[in-house]
C-alpha cells in the first residue's frame, strides 16, 4: 500500500547530479527525481535544457515523509549545498540552467522557505546577497534515465566532475569541514 502522507520538495541547485546523493541519504527521503522545471518548452531534453534556451533549471524533486524529516531539514540540507549569493549558474556551471531556485508545492512551504532565506541572509555567513529565488512549482520534468541516480552509474565521471566543481571547497570555506 503506498504512503499517502509523502510530501514534495523542488529545488534548483546547479548540476542535477550534484544534488541527489546527500538528499539520497537522508532518512525520510523515500525519492529523489532529477529533471527540469520553471521553463516555457514542453518536455525538454538534457541538451535543449543545456543550451540554456528553455527556461528550465536542473532541479530535484524529492519525495519525503514528514514525519521523519521535516521541510525545514530538507531546506537546511539544500542551503548547505549551495552557493545561494551566485546568479545564474553554480560554481563552474554558468547560465540559466543553472541557477537555484526553491520550488514550493503549498503555502506552508513558501513561508518555511522565505524564513529560511531571510535568516541566511541575517546570519551574515555569505559577503553578498542571498539570490536565490523562491517560486510556485511548475510542471516537472524528469531527467533522461542515464541522469538518474548518476553517482551510482557512472561513479568515475560523476567524482571527475564534482571533484573538480569547486562545490566542496565552497562548502569547506563557509560551512566548515564536513562529518
Amino acid at each position: 500500500m503506498p504512503n499517502t502522507h509523502l510530501e514534495k520538495a523542488t529545488f534548483a541547485g546547479g548540476c542535477f547530479w550534484c544534488m541527489q546523493p546527500f538528499f539520497d541519504h537522508t532518512k525520510g527521503v523515500v525519492k529523489t527525481t532529477v529533471g527540469y522545471t520553471g521553463g516555457h518548452v514542453p518536455n525538454p531534453t538534457y541538451e535543449e535544457v543545456s543550451n540554456g534556451q528553455t527556461g528550465h533549471a536542473e532541479a530535484i524533486q524529492i519525495e519525503y515523509d514528514p514525519k521523519l524529516v521535516s521541510y525545514e531539514k530538507l531546506l537546511d540540507l539544500y542551503w548547505h549545498n549551495i552557493d545561494p549569493t551566485q546568479a545564474n549558474g553554480q560554481f563552474v556551471d554558468e547560465g540559466t540552467q543553472y541557477r537555484t531556485v526553491i520550488y514550493y508545492h503549498n503555502d506552508e512551504q513558501k513561508s518555511i522557505a522565505e524564513k529560511s532565506k531571510a535568516a541566511l541572509a541575517a546570519s551574515g555567513r555569505f559577503h553578498g546577497p542571498i539570490v536565490t529565488a523562491i517560486e510556485p512549482a511548475a510542471t516537472f520534468y524528469p531527467a533522461e534515465g542515464y541522469h538518474q541516480k548518476y553517482y551510482v552509474k557512472s561513479p568515475l565521471q560523476y567524482h571527475m566532475y564534482h571533484d573538480n566543481s569547486g562545490r566542496e571547497e565552497f562548502e569547506e570555506k563557509v560551512w566548515g569541514k564536513s562529518q
